[in-house]
């Protein structure tokens, strides 16, 4: 999808990225430039419009370079699912601006106080990535005195941003905890997931919400999966002719079993996608997906995951101490998947 040197260009910032804890500008401007966040907004309003399986492979491209840098263009593009439920203007001043990107979360951590035009809302929100350079925030509170789910958008100016990030992985996400005090968020800035208020949606947006969002990230597991693959063979045949002498032959050794575990990884990989293009284009003949079909591609996604952390941890104890370095991309990468796959979304 990109030009090769890009793509080398912005794998040797993996360090960079982990160090300043966020994008660096130079990278984040790449992902404007490309629409790397506005994967499923429409073309009328500056973005990619594609469709899912073809943005999952996007977000897997990316993951292989760097595990924040695929993690932050999967939530940011995740975040176009509430595209259709604005009315027509709110939507176009939220979303069309090239550097429109969400950060936010759906836990109910807050209190939201009916005011006239709107709401006051107080509270804090954890593990928001891409705090550091969202264009809005988006979050759920509840209604003061009752159950009911209050979903708002936040201007930066209204948000205080908690650096507290402290993961051992992704740690370039800056998937900080965010506050608010007493903010006003007028009517037209909220919204209702199962409502569109709005012509802009498309099959995308009526997807089941759930293995939407898992489907993105397995595809983030899967790349940083394959970014280990290729940095472990990299190490393997800079170490040749070290590896190749005396009886045990470390080299072909380790290259076995490399060869082993890339294959159990293509087979999953396989299943993964043929699932996804198999409820997609059911979801596109305007059928309606079953239940049994749903579950299973959640359990697929799932087990994308489990399958990915179970041949790198068998790799990773074959690299010795380059692998529990963390200067090296190998343990970087080992880190970030780890972190990533223990979303709610993909846990066992």
């Amino acid at each position: 999808m990109f030009n090769e040197s890009i793509l080398e260009d912005v794998k040797a910032q993996g360090a960079l990225i982990e160090k300043l804890g966020t994008l660096p500008d130079e990278l984040l401007q790449f992902a404007y430039d490309e629409k790397l966040f506005k994967c499923f907004v429409p073309v009328e309003l500056g973005g990619k419009m594609l469709e899912l399986p073809e943005a999952v492979r996007v977000f897997q491209e990316v993951s292989a370079l760097d595990g924040s840098f695929g993690w932050l263009v999967a939530i940011g593009s995740g975040g176009n699912a509430f595209v259709p439920n604005f009315k027509e203007q709110t939507c176009i001043e939220l979303f069309s601006p090239k550097e429109a990107v969400i950060a936010g979360s759906a836990h109910s951590t807050a209190i939201a106080v009916k005011v006239d035009g709107g709401y006051r809302v107080t509270g804090e929100w954890r593990y928001c990535s891409g705090a550091s350079y969202a264009s809005m925030f988006t979050a759920n509170s509840k209604l003061e005195g009752t159950e009911d789910i209050v979903t708002c958008i936040f201007t930066p100016d209204q948000v205080d941003v908690i650096k507290d990030w402290d993961a051992f992985g992704l740690k370039g996400t800056g998937s900080h905890t965010i506050r608010v005090e007493n903010a006003f968020v007028p009517i037209e800035r909220t919204f209702d997931l199962m409502k569109h208020a709005n012509e802009f949606g498309s099959f995308v947006h009526t997807f089941p919400f759930v293995q939407f969002s898992q489907s993105s990230f397995a595809a983030v597991s899967l790349g940083i999966g394959q970014g280990f693959f290729e940095e472990a063979r990299r190490i393997l045949e800079s170490s040749k002719d070290r590896w190749s002498i005396g009886e045990d032959n470390k080299y072909e050794a380790i290259t076995a079993v490399l060869d082993k575990e890339l294959l159990k990884y293509h087979q999953i990989e396989t299943v993964f996608y043929s699932k996804l293009e198999e409820l997609w284009e059911t979801h596109k003949g305007g059928n309606v997906l079953k239940d049994a079909d749903l579950n299973n591609f959640s359990m697929v996604c799932k087990e994308a995951a489990e399958t990915t952390i179970g041949c790198a941890n068998h790799l990773f104890r074959h690299f010795g101490m380059e692998a529990v370095m963390e200067s090296s991309p190998l343990n970087r990468i080992w880190r970030n998947l780890h972190t990533a796959s223990q979303h709610t979304f993909l846990t066992p």
